[in-house]
């Protein structure tokens, strides 16, 4: 079934004033986005700011019925015609959207991320194949590629992984892919879980993966800790990672800009010596060797 959507950028409208207008209107569902080029990384905890300038996007029926609400929703906001555009929209499996640009991707030497169903086009290649579902983490975004780049090159033999923040369970599951004995993930997001638990089985490695939610950590320490979410955490999560890295264990954090990258290596010193791995792109990677205790 066709739709139609009602775009417009607020710029001197409260957000929250035009989304209920639309709401009131009959639109069936409000998106806001950011107009321009400022992205919004990170908030503090309890906050939810929004952009300078943000764009409003009412999705609406089809037919008589949408133009009557977009009507509305114009005089309702006081806005001109030339404010605003009214669009048409095909109907379209939009779970699936993702995959038209997801394609096998190479980390490193070995290691491809192919979505469900596409093979890698090299032979002998070591494959994990993905949907990340409502998750984060599918290898495009640079802080995922840079890891799965030092997971590609890292000795893994044998050791026990720990993937604190793990999304779609892309990091703790391309571990056990190039030889890690056992990997846990963990997330505090159930969506995270899930998609972790659907990936584990669709690539055979449910019997070597614990997942568990982030409030329950699990005991013991690992020969190798990943946690790929932002520098805020990051430093505040230092001493509980530390905590879980064995001695002469190795600690990978990334989710930070590059700017941000001494705070967070200074909140680990006092427990591992770290230095830059990698950065593209505005974001760092960092590694760090745990010292004997």
């Amino acid at each position: 079934m066709p739709f139609q959507q009602l775009v417009v950028d607020l710029d001197h409208c409260e957000p929250d004033f035009a989304e209920a207008a639309c709401f009131e209107a009959g639109a069936l569902a409000v998106t806001l986005a950011d107009a321009g080029e400022h992205p919004v990384l990170e908030p503090r905890p309890g906050e939810t700011p929004l952009w300078p300038t943000v764009r409003l996007t009412a999705l609406l029926p089809d037919g008589p019925a949408g133009r009557r609400s977009a009507g509305v929703i114009a005089a309702r906001l006081g806005l001109a015609p030339a404010a605003f555009r009214l669009e048409r929209v095909e109907d379209r499996p939009w779970e699936r959207e993702w995959l038209r640009d997801f394609h096998p991707m190479c980390f490193g030497g070995r290691l491809w991320v192919c979505p469900g169903g596409q093979p890698a086009p090299v032979a002998g290649a070591v494959v994990l194949e993905l949907d990340p579902g409502l998750a984060f983490g599918t290898g495009t975004h640079p802080t995922t590629a840079l890891c799965l780049e030092w997971l590609d090159g890292a000795e893994l033999g044998d050791a026990q992984v720990l993937d604190y923040g793990c999304g779609s369970g892309i990091l703790a599951l391309a571990a056990l892919a190039l030889g890690a004995r056992r990997a846990w993930a963990l997330d505090i997001d159930p969506q995270a879980l899930l998609a972790t638990r659907e990936n584990a089985q669709r690539n055979r490695l449910e019997d070597r993966l614990t997942i568990s939610s982030a409030e329950a950590p699990p005991p013991g320490q690992f020969e190798v800790v990943l946690a790929n979410i932002l520098s805020g955490p990051l430093v505040e999560l230092a001493p509980q990672l530390s905590g879980h890295t064995a001695a002469g264990g190795q600690l990978v954090l990334a989710g930070m800009l590059d700017e941000q990258a001494d705070a967070v290596a200074a909140a680990y010193q006092p427990w591992f010596d770290m230095r830059t791995c990698s950065s593209r792109e505005g974001w760092t990677v960092l590694a760090g060797r745990k010292r004997a205790e």
